[in-house]
């Protein structure tokens, strides 16, 4: 039987055959690591861990990456309240994430890049980007020139208007054009920073997964994965640096978003407040019904979050065990 995937960039199902027969190759974008993670940030996770292991089944072998952000401007908030250098931040909740995946039954991934540990390769890829006129310098920061792609807005199908709103862009004197992203930014004495050819700074978030794509997979990925909250811009950014970055050759063949977790009426969100962190739930319920809770809806759609909903997983996974041992 042909596998069949429903690819975001065409908005249809379509048969999935992998660049190389024998292996596959995905990439699911992973944690920010400030904080515990809410039990929304985990139904990617799951549901692309299914995916991987059907991967494996039908293929024999897969290479699959979730990353690990590990610089960011949450992270050097958190850091500087407590006084302590980032990675005890990064260390303590990557740690904690970990942890959480497998109470929840997801397999580790093959490759579990960081984006400090890929300094080089962003500052490579950006260099790259500028050299062919896809990228500027400007005030210690590096931005990209979002006109000089002229598919930028194929993923997530928006109208330059809307992607301008919707992208809550920083509004700059040094930007060409108020759309543009940053690649890099400079960092002050208190932040954590790395040198380049544009001055001591950090990473933009977009061009982090880029370059830990590029460094791991090459030119061109089989399947991008992630939530649909990272459709834009993030994964739309991820597109343009990258495709402009190797002469235009395609980035990821198949783009697969599965829905949010909503909770209380509103999508579960850190900002909002409304969330359930797993390493609560998992000292309350048993790991097996949370793990059946996020599979119960078709992964592309929105799944509410309730107290019933983890009951009838309880419910459901004991009728399954009484059956089994019925049978035996």
């Amino acid at each position: 039987m042909t596998l069949r995937l429903h690819n975001n960039l065409t908005r249809q199902a379509e048969p999935f055959a992998p660049l190389d027969p024998t292996c596959p190759t995905m990439y699911v974008c992973g944690p920010t690591v400030y904080n515990y993670v809410h039990i929304g940030n985990a139904r990617g996770p799951v549901v692309f861990g299914v995916l991987a292991a059907l991967l494996r089944r039908r293929y024999g072998k897969l290479r699959y990456a979730r990353n690990i952000t590990d610089v960011d401007d949450k992270i050097n908030a958190a850091a500087s309240e407590l006084g302590v250098a980032i990675s005890v931040i990064t260390d303590k909740y990557a740690a904690a994430y970990r942890a959480d995946m497998a109470g929840l039954g997801v397999a580790p991934p093959d490759i579990e890049p960081e984006a400090t540990a890929h300094i080089p390769q962003i500052i490579a890829m950006i260099e790259r980007l500028i050299d062919n006129g896809h990228a500027y310098a400007a005030e210690g920061h590096a931005l990209f020139a979002v006109n000089t792609f002229k598919d930028y807005g194929k993923l997530s199908r928006r109208d330059p208007e809307e992607m301008l709103a919707g992208a809550r862009v920083e509004v700059a004197p040094y930007k060409r054009d108020p759309g543009d992203f940053v690649l890099w930014k400079p960092s002050t004495g208190d932040l954590p920073g790395w040198d380049s050819p544009w001055g001591r700074g950090r990473p933009g978030w977009h061009i982090e997964c880029s370059a830990m794509i590029s460094a791991h997979f090459g030119e061109t990925l089989d399947i991008h994965a992630g939530g649909v909250d990272l459709q834009f811009p993030h994964h739309e950014n991820e597109i343009a640096q990258s495709e402009c970055a190797h002469g235009g050759k395609t980035f990821a063949r198949f783009w697969l978003h599965n829905g949010m977790l909503n909770f209380g009426g509103a999508k579960m969100s850190k900002s909002i407040g409304n969330i359930e962190r797993v390493h609560d739930l998992l000292q309350k319920h048993p790991p097996e019904a949370l793990r059946l809770a996020l599979l119960s809806a078709h992964y592309r759609q929105p799944l509410d979050w309730t107290d019933g909903l983890i009951e009838q997983s309880v419910r459901t996974l004991d009728r399954l065990y009484g059956t089994l041992r019925d049978l035996a």
